[in-house]
């Protein structure tokens, strides 16, 4: 397989990615319902929560299936779901509709994180894994903190909006990511074929038989067999470790414009842009963290990025000036941009036969996109968004005591 041809498949593959990032919409997305509807925090929060919900149902069961159908065809299937869940709030309005978009988005991107991570090693071999994962979450942040600023447009009138108001993020993403769906339907993709493994993902003489191949996975596993690999202490730590980062990247994504419009008195198309900035600063820090995680161990880079969470997190909790909140979601932004590829490479790499398996498990950690917005929804109703930044802390805590399970 030729240079060219390795760069011409990974073309669609990062667009893909990009369509990745259409679940970070939710953030804004939720506030401008809230305001439509007249909602609560909790109830509003409702939102973000049954968008990450459907990672635990979805994950395990994707991971099973990527070993029948293949990776590529999981990553379509998830596209499709993604592409019907855009479509809804264009034509239909409503508290129930954009619940059921939102479920439908959820459970496209459970699909997607599970099959997108473990097919980049078909594109690209004997690449650092950790650097490749973080491109793709580059890749993925360029939708993140873009959707803020279309539906702020769409909102203002700045962008056509054929309509749709704010509503025009869904119409800009469904026809991205169509074009998404196209060109990876269309780009020929070979897949490693399943290698037989024993139940603890060793060859039967004891050694490691995947090198070489680093996503091979026995076909047909169950789900049950894949749950007893939580008994793997890396395992399940990086489980809880991916539930924290996902719980602090869309409790900012919910919880950085109302920190604004509380103590500063915002407007809430003013304050859309705390989440453009947490999503730039997190893009930055993918773009820059892949080449440091090529330069220094991921153990100083992972201690260095979860001290920036918490200074990020003393800022949001006693913040009351611009200067200090704008620096506060810019540091979190940076710190939590390369955790997951981090704790996600440490999981994988740990049990390299039954990488399919393991992305599962570790994409239904997402499930801390649910745990997280319920109870900072809860905490910020009876105390203002400090209980809510609060929550986050304890996420920032946990990872904290992850870094000495980090291999140097």
């Amino acid at each position: 397989m030729n240079n060219k041809t390795d760069y011409m498949k990974l073309l669609p593959v990062m667009l893909c990615f990009f369509a990745m990032g259409f679940v970070d919409l939710v953030g804004i997305a939720s506030n401008y319902v809230k305001a439509d509807l007249g909602l609560s925090d909790s109830v509003a929060n409702v939102f973000p929560s049954m968008v990450f919900f459907w990672f635990l149902i979805f994950s395990v069961p994707t991971g099973v299936l990527m070993n029948r159908i293949g990776r590529k065809k999981t990553v379509l299937l998830s596209l499709v779901v993604t592409i019907v869940s855009l479509v809804m709030p264009l034509i239909g309005d409503g508290f129930y509709v954009m619940l059921a978009s939102f479920c439908l988005l959820g459970i496209g991107n459970a699909l997607m994180q599970t099959s997108l991570n473990p097919l980049i090693s078909t594109v690209v071999r004997g690449g650092n894994l950790a650097s490749t994962l973080t491109f793709g979450q580059f890749v993925k942040a360029i939708a993140s903190f873009l959707a803020p600023y279309i539906a702020m447009w769409g909102a203002t009138g700045v962008l056509p909006t054929f309509g749709y108001g704010w509503k025009v993020l869904f119409l800009v993403y469904f026809v991205v990511g169509v074009i998404s769906a196209a060109l990876l339907f269309v780009t020929p993709i070979e897949e490693d074929k399943p290698l037989p493994a024993s139940p603890m993902g060793r060859g039967q003489d004891g050694g490691d038989k995947s090198q070489g191949k680093p996503y091979s996975s026995p076909s047909g596993r169950s789900g049950g067999g894949v749950f007893r690999l939580l008994g793997r202490p890396v395992v399940l730590l990086s489980f809880l470790g991916i539930m924290c980062h996902v719980g602090i990247d869309v409790g900012t994504n919910t919880t950085a414009p109302k920190l604004l419009m509380e103590r500063l008195g915002m407007t809430l198309n003013e304050a859309a842009f705390a989440t453009s900035l947490y999503f730039i600063f997190r893009t930055v820090g993918c773009l820059t963290g892949s080449f440091f995680l090529r330069v220094m161990s991921g153990r100083t880079f992972f201690t260095v990025s979860v001290v920036m969470m918490a200074l990020s997190m003393a800022g949001m909790l006693f913040g009351t000036s611009a200067a200090v909140l704008y620096v506060a979601i810019a540091l979190v932004g940076y710190g939590n941009s390369n955790i997951f590829s981090i704790v996600f490479s440490q999981a994988l790499l740990a049990i390299p036969d039954r990488q399919n398996e393991v992305s599962g498990l570790m994409v239904m950690g997402l499930f801390g996109g649910t745990v997280f917005p319920l109870v900072m929804g809860f905490a910020s109703d009876a105390v203002g968004q400090a209980g809510a930044v609060a929550v986050m802390a304890v996420g920032v805590i946990y990872l904290f005591s992850y870094i000495k399970r980090i291999k140097e």
